[in-house]
């Protein structure tokens, strides 16, 4: 039988380096440094998600007010409409309102139609009136009408 003594010296076992190092450490510390290492990726994965949120928080919307003084509404509704809803709706817009019943609270009156959309930011908003698409739709909408638009930044969501 092993006396105290002898039992814990067979416990142990010498390393190459000449320290003494108690047997299964070895997988006690592999499994300590994956723990460890999976802590630290999922901090990092985190982290990265807090920021894009405060990335995308940080920018505020931006709001196109268009205001059209209609001449031909058959042709300004079948030709124009369906180009420039289709080119800017690929370019981030969210219709909020369109052509409907409009009054003046303070001022002239407004335009015969007005459409009210918004955008993620106004880098967005300019990217898409500024598209191709888009600028082959107002030269179409141009023959058919007087068009006013500008974009206002909305106050951080």
């Amino acid at each position: 039988m092993l006396d105290l003594q002898q039992h814990r010296e067979a416990s142990f076992r010498l390393m190459p380096s000449g320290e003494r190092r108690r047997q299964g450490d070895s997988k006690i510390m592999n499994a300590h440094h994956i723990r460890l290492g999976l802590a630290v990726l999922t901090s990092f994965g985190l982290g990265a998600a807090v920021m894009h949120q405060i990335h995308a928080q940080a920018r505020p919307p931006a709001y196109v007010i268009s205001e059209i003084e209609v001449t031909n509404p058959d042709a300004y509704n079948n030709e124009f409409v369906p180009l420039a809803v289709k080119a800017l709706a690929a370019g981030g817009q969210k219709r909020l309102a369109a052509g409907g019943k409009t009054i003046a609270l303070a001022g002239p009156p407004p335009a015969s139609r007005v459409v009210l959309s918004v955008f993620e930011n106004l880098d967005i908003a300019q990217a898409a009136y500024n598209s191709p698409a888009y600028l082959e739709a107002r030269k179409i909408g141009e023959k058919y009408g007087k068009l006013r638009t500008f974009a206002v930044e909305g106050l951080p969501q």
